[in-house]
């Protein structure tokens, strides 16, 4: 049985958040809320990650992925909550 206090969410962050330290800054932010899942640039420029932990602790990366590390320039981000958990070991880095 799921904790009903987990939650998981796909996010995609558009702006200039390529090639500004997007992923490694996202992997920090999330590792140190205790939260896990993945973070990957996309084709079209996009970041897309997915993320899933405490309800409290992803509202906290939501906030911040509003705004990014210095040099990034986000412009929108789109948020797909669930319920339903993937089971993510770790908080990692994909190309």
């Amino acid at each position: 049985m799921n904790h009903p206090t987990k939650k998981h969410m796909a996010v995609r962050v558009l702006g200039k958040v390529q090639e500004v330290f997007f992923r490694a800054s996202t992997q920090r932010q999330a590792a140190s809320l205790g939260l896990t899942g993945f973070v990957q640039n996309e084709k079209d420029g996009s970041v897309y990650l997915e993320a899933e932990g405490d309800e409290m602790a992803l509202r906290q990366l939501l906030a911040w992925l509003h705004q990014g590390p210095d040099r990034a320039r986000v412009t929108q981000v789109e948020v797909h909550e669930t319920d339903e958990l993937k089971g993510f070991a770790t908080f990692e880095q994909k190309r």
